[in-house]
């Protein structure tokens, strides 16, 4: 089923050529809109999604004017993203997404991927196909295609070929010099960036510490936040023979969606319950020398069944899940935590403006080069690691010994993040006049301020405090 999603999107992509060849489609012309589409892994409350794409509009909106761009943002589910990305208008992506695709880049000046995972087949290689599709598609026509705050990692044998066809004239911009790296070997164009969370404006704090109290925290002791994820179910493939047996009640626990599944069997549940055994033992032996109030943060629905599952081997937390809280509300609670650790990528990077000692339990590259771009390797664990249970013990404890020194650490590293992702939006503003060169972009010297979306007090004080 992949390989068919892959030939699908493949031959979308030479058509579209074929037909730009031949004059067909509208190009952008003054005075009208400049016509954006987001393509992106929203709508299925996965935090960290919808909190990047929440800031590359506001970045792209602050960039080249909000009046004059119409921006649109693909979702799997209204309901879950309803209340989000302020005036750009909901496009549901439906799952076999190929003639979608298709059908809607035409009528776009231009493309904007969003995902972070965008060039790897760790999770699923049909998100990566519909990533390398969008951009494909809006590059066959000379259109805007921009890759935005991407990362690159292992991909199998056809994504990778699909890369180097298909992204050769799109620009990507990535969040590490690592991905760079990647994707120059494959000859794709790319600039320096980073991830677009930095900026997120989640709830105050009040009200984080107000949903904390309302679960049983007296504000005496500090909160240990935990972000589980299952680690070892991915990637999610497309299976048709599957789908078939779904309907006669075959795969239930590996079913994530339509005819997508995860990976399952005997050697997946050992995996996975090691790791969560490793944690929750962990956890239990620092509350006998430290006492924190220990709180689950499901940044995804789908690691709901996980903070579950670890709730129960410690006996029992408070459990926060995006099923339940949007964005700006999980987030605040993140930021109310006194320490984290988190196997989920944004859960490390959208409690780092709060200044919230932080450390991760990875299952890719992606936690790993964020720890090292900060300076804390040492806080830096694998899911699958033997002795995951003592090293987290020693993390825990440097986490409390250590707690003021590592918040100094992130502050610098949040003060260069936003540095970068502003030097992130005069890339994408050169881009665009180099695509549209009639396009009405500012003229002038500006401060690299202005490149971001308005800073809160609290992110301000950062930067003040930490000057390039």
């Amino acid at each position: 089923m992949d390989l068919l999603l892959q030939a699908w999107t493949a031959a979308s992509i030479e058509r579209a050529k074929l037909r730009h060849m031949l004059g067909a489609g509208e190009r952008w012309r003054p005075g009208r809109p400049l016509r954006l589409l987001f393509a992106g892994y929203n709508g299925a409350r996965n935090t960290g999604s919808d909190v990047r794409v929440e800031e590359m509009l506001r970045q792209v909106r602050q960039v080249l004017g909000k009046e004059r761009l119409e921006l649109s943002v693909l979702t799997q589910d209204f309901a879950l993203t309803k209340g989000y990305f302020g005036d750009a208008r909901q496009i549901r992506l439906p799952d076999i997404f190929p003639p979608f695709l298709a059908r809607e880049v035409p009528r776009h000046d231009g493309v904007i991927t969003c995902e972070g995972s965008m060039f790897k087949s760790k999770f699923a290689d049909a998100l990566t196909t519909m990533m390398i599709g969008a951009l494909g598609l809006a590059s066959a026509r000379n259109r805007l295609s921009v890759g935005y705050g991407a990362e690159a990692g292992k991909m199998n044998r056809i994504p990778r070929r699909m890369t180097r066809r298909y992204v050769k004239d799109s620009l990507i911009l990535t969040r590490n010099p690592e991905s760079q790296d990647i994707l120059g070997g494959l000859g794709v164009p790319t600039e320096p960036g980073t991830d677009t969370a930095w900026t997120f404006e989640s709830h105050p704090p009040e009200q984080g510490e107000k949903a904390l109290r309302a679960a049983g925290w007296d504000g005496s002791q500090p909160v240990l936040g935990l972000c589980p994820i299952h680690p070892f179910w991915w990637p999610v493939r497309a299976s048709l023979p599957k789908a078939v047996a779904r309907l006669f009640g075959g795969y239930r626990e590996s079913h994530y969606r339509s005819v997508y599944f995860h990976d399952s069997g005997p050697e997946v549940d050992r995996a996975y319950e090691r790791y969560l055994g490793a944690i929750a033992r962990a956890v239990a032996d620092f509350r006998r020398r430290t006492p924190v109030f220990p709180v689950l943060i499901a940044m995804e629905q789908l690691d709901t069944r996980a903070c579950i599952r670890l709730g129960e081997l410690l006996g029992g937390a408070p459990i926060f899940s995006s099923s339940d809280h949007d964005m700006y509300s999980l987030v605040g609670i993140l930021r109310a935590c006194s320490y984290l650790v988190s196997s989920r990528y944004h859960g490390i990077v959208t409690c780092m403006p709060a200044l919230v000692a932080s450390a991760g339990i990875t299952m890719d590259e992606r936690i790993a080069n964020l720890l090292r771009d900060r300076g804390h390797e040492h806080l830096l664990l694998h899911v699958d690691d033997a002795d995951l249970e003592p090293k987290l013990g020693v993390v825990l404890d440097t986490l409390h010994r250590d707690r003021d020194a590592i918040r100094e650490g992130i502050a610098k590293n949040v003060a260069a993040q936003l540095r970068t992702m502003a030097r992130m939006g005069v890339h994408f503003e050169d881009h665009v006049r180099s695509r549209y060169p009639d396009f009405p972009t500012r003229s002038g010297i500006h401060s690299w301020e202005e490149y971001l979306p308005p800073l809160t007090p609290a992110l301000r004080r950062i930067v003040e405090a930490h000057p390039a």
